[in-house]
């Protein structure tokens, strides 16, 4: 939302879903129009490739795991994978070696619809690798997307220099 309130509501979020879903509908368009033009192996292997490589290994881990805790490279391959900056030097170096072609389009296609679609994005290590309900910012919420800003007490000094709602401190999930 901004520098200092690193959250969503439901309603932005789908607000940002939305944006991604026009980017993808942009994308795929461009894509059904060459379709006799795209090399569909190399469609095939840049779409896969995401998954393979930032997905499937952590999703395995996961599923493997008794508690659901797994190692935090699985989180770095997959927003590593999923970065609109790596498919961007992907897509660019396929470009400079191979040449710009129509099957490329599937990198956005992929990304646009794992974010716009699904409701995907990058992974914080303090979220399991498969996505559930985390309980703090479930209790956040509750508040947060629901309570305006100017309901809430007057500002004092916090800690680090930061401000907070009187009562209302980080271990309420209100304030990084």
């Amino acid at each position: 939302m901004d520098a200092h309130n690193l959250c969503q509501t439901p309603t932005t979020y789908r607000l940002l879903r939305l944006e991604y879903l026009v980017g993808l509908l942009v994308a795929a368009g461009f894509f059904l129009a060459h379709l006799d033009e795209v090399r569909w192996w190399v469609a095939l292997l840049l779409f896969a490739h995401i998954d393979l490589i930032g997905y499937l290994p952590g999703a395995l881990a996961h599923r493997r795991s008794p508690d659901g805790r797994i190692p935090r490279v699985y989180y770095v391959l997959y927003n590593t994978m999923h970065s609109l900056l790596t498919q961007a030097l992907v897509v660019g170096a396929w470009m400079w070696l191979v040449g710009p072609e129509w099957a490329l389009l599937v990198v956005p296609i992929h990304l646009f619809g794992d974010r716009g679609l699904f409701g995907n994005f990058v992974k914080p290590f303090t979220v399991a690798f498969e996505p559930r309900p985390h309980p703090a910012v479930q209790s956040a919420l509750a508040d947060f997307a629901t309570v305006p800003w100017h309901a809430w007490p007057p500002a004092e000094p916090g800690r680090d220099g930061q401000r907070m709602a009187a009562g209302r401190g980080p271990e309420h999930g209100l304030v990084p």
